[in-house]
């Protein structure tokens, strides 16, 4: 008994550090071995990542708001939001750009998107999303500095990550990888509903400390119900780039939500 619990704690270990490798550029030592009860705990693991993601950011708040402007910290935080996960996610939006702005025929799509090349529709794409996530970013932090409230500032900025990366484990679920390759198919092979339900768990911690944050997890909910219909519609399915660029907009969607919900007074 003793030795599959050790096992199992093993390949819980190997698999969160799995997901922090994969999606963040933090340093973090060891090279565990991709087996399927790893990339399990690989998969639950998503939205914590974006937790500590989320906390790191949290964290500048708390040393940088006292002094520094509006506009310094916003754009630290965006810089600092950006090294963290190493833009990991902004190749996919880019793809998914060009794709959708060929108005091509369905495989014509697809392959535009396993193309290396960057085309004019990627550019614009990429300048349309950075630019609004730091209008909305400067939003929250400048509305949540002026009320004095950088801690309600930190726990938004942990659940737009962390929620983003939940949805993909919901998109894992509901879509079927259009190609039986790639890191998409081999996660998508891994996923059990369970998982789904461990990943919520650092959210439903972070929910009982600010319940409010439940009319963030609805909106989430009708994006992600978008996204899927909008992915079967245009794609017929999924993919490691359309999984990207639902995080991205995922990101995008939480922070324009909570603008709004700091802005009109909800949260």
């Amino acid at each position: 008994m003793d030795g599959k619990r050790s096992v199992s704690i093993r390949e819980m270990g190997d698999g969160i550090l799995i997901a922090f490798q994969f999606l963040t550029t933090l340093p973090l030592p060891g090279r565990p071995e991709w087996q399927p009860h790893t990339l399990n705990w690989a998969l639950r693991a998503y939205p914590l990542v974006g937790l500590v993601v989320g906390a790191l950011l949290g964290s500048l708040v708390l040393l940088l708001g006292p002094f520094a402007s509006v506009w310094v910290l916003t754009l630290v935080l965006f810089t600092a939001w950006m090294v963290l996960t190493g833009g990991l996610h902004l190749d996919g939006w880019m793809d998914v750009a060009d794709a959708i702005g060929s108005r091509a025929p369905l495989e014509k799509k697809i392959a535009i998107m396993k193309d290396p090349h960057v085309g004019s529709f990627a550019v614009v794409g990429l300048l349309l999303l950075l630019v609004w996530k730091a209008v909305f970013l400067f939003g929250l932090v400048d509305i949540g500095l002026q009320r004095g409230q950088p801690g309600a500032l930190m726990v938004m900025l942990m659940a737009v990550p962390a929620l983003s990366r939940w949805g993909v484990l919901v998109c894992l679920g509901q879509l079927k990888p259009f190609r039986q390759e790639g890191l998409a198919w081999l996660w998508h092979l891994s996923l059990k509903k369970r998982d789904l339900a461990w990943g919520f768990v650092p959210l439903g911690v972070l929910l009982c400390f600010q319940p409010w944050l439940i009319l963030l997890f609805v909106s989430y909910l009708l994006f992600l119900a978008g996204w899927i219909y909008w992915c079967k519609r245009q794609f017929g399915g999924v993919n490691g780039d359309l999984l990207g660029a639902a995080i991205e907009g995922g990101e995008l969607w939480g922070l324009f939500t909570l603008f709004i919900f700091i802005w009109s007074g909800m949260a």
